[in-house]
């Protein structure tokens, strides 16, 4: 059986700032080798060649270091950056440790981690890369401790997305690439992803390669998927519920239908197990929200709720950047905080023009 989590969310002041990680180890809340997994967004522009992402992996394993965990052991935790802090939202780090607790039976939250094999630049908006991504979401829902995949409420990925030296390799090798423009792979590689995801708990069956960004009736809805240059397989955090863990915390979701479904994110804390009147304030989460996570995406059709927005159209600030603020101050109005994680990019995650909520909450 898997431990039980202690999770705590902290500011990152700085670009290269992890201090609160190391206040967190020196008050005892949680140890530096016990550090599992870590979901955090960066500053910078959450584009391909967004380096605040390497800039803060670099100074949170450093500091896991710092406070004692084996290097080599530390080299291995998932650690997953979303760039890009636009509107609102804050710069901040989930972090996820195993602590002791006492078990229960009621279901308390549970992480599990794994690796893809590795994913070749010609994988990427394929069915080979499908494939490969449902093999070690079942690997990571094993450790966890999950049996059912209704248990699953979050499954956080990092993936590799295509640079102009991938594309290059894969030529060499006389292989072909999905696509040839690098910022297009990203959401590539996220989509795909979440089609693997969908496939590992059963909420599809197994796409064509022409289903790819293509068919967007089908998606996750648990799906969270990020990508970018720091590595070349599948990062897969799974979260979700057991009995018999123990500890203090849950997670529920739901999903958002359009880009200002409050009450997708609303829902998706109930569904972790807070008990609110049926037209929520924030002030009724009393401090036992620990952060929500979303994945947003701009409408195909152009329109939210039947009005028509320029956001597809504008040649100046690209669609991701504003979608992701739009939704990010929407998230914030619902939480009190903007220190939220929203990510954009999120084909095949959750219907289109919306996405997918995880929220955690403190039951103790």
């Amino acid at each position: 059986m898997p431990s039980a989590i202690e999770v705590r969310k902290v500011p990152i002041h700085s670009v290269a700032d992890a201090s609160e990680l190391a206040r967190l180890i020196d008050d005892g809340v949680m140890a530096a080798d016990r550090v599992i997994a870590i979901i955090g967004k960066t500053e910078g522009n959450g584009g391909v060649n967004d380096y605040t992402r390497i800039i803060s992996d670099r100074a949170f394993r450093e500091v896991l270091v710092e406070k004692g965990a084996p290097a080599e052991a530390v080299k291995q935790v998932p650690i997953v950056w979303s760039g890009g802090t636009d509107g609102v939202i804050s710069p901040h780090a989930t972090i996820f440790a195993t602590t002791d607790a006492e078990p229960t039976d009621d279901p308390r939250l549970t992480v599990g981690f794994a690796m893809s094999e590795r994913l070749l630049p010609e994988d990427i908006g394929r069915v080979a890369m499908v494939t490969k991504v449902a093999d070690a979401v079942k690997v990571a829902m094993e450790k966890a401790g999950i049996t059912d995949v209704a248990d699953v409420h979050y499954v956080q990925t990092k993936t590799p997305l295509l640079t102009v030296h991938t594309i290059r390799d894969a030529k060499s090798r006389g292989k072909t690439v999905w696509t040839e423009h690098t910022h297009e792979s990203m959401d590539l590689s996220n989509g795909c992803t979440a089609l693997g995801i969908a496939v590992a708990l059963g909420e599809i069956e197994m796409p064509t390669d022409e289903d790819v960004m293509h068919n967007r009736d089908l998606y996750s809805a648990v799906a969270s998927c990020s990508s970018g240059v720091e590595l070349d397989q599948a990062q897969v955090v799974v979260v979700g519920n057991a009995t018999g863990v123990g500890g203090r915390y849950r997670v529920g979701h739901s999903v958002m239908d359009d880009a200002l479904d409050q009450d997708g994110i609303w829902e998706a804390i109930r569904s972790a197990g807070l008990d609110l009147p049926e037209r929520p304030r924030t002030e009724d989460l009393d401090g036992r929200l620990v952060n929500v996570f979303l994945k947003c995406e701009v409408s195909q059709d152009g329109q939210v709720r039947g009005r028509r927005n320029a956001m597809l159209d504008d040649s100046d600030v690209h669609w991701h950047r504003q979608i992701k603020a739009a939704v990010g101050g929407v998230t914030a109005a619902v939480t009190g905080d903007p220190a939220v994680f929203v990510s954009v990019s999120a084909a095949h995650q959750g219907p289109d023009g919306g996405g997918p909520v995880a929220a955690i909450v403190d039951l103790g």
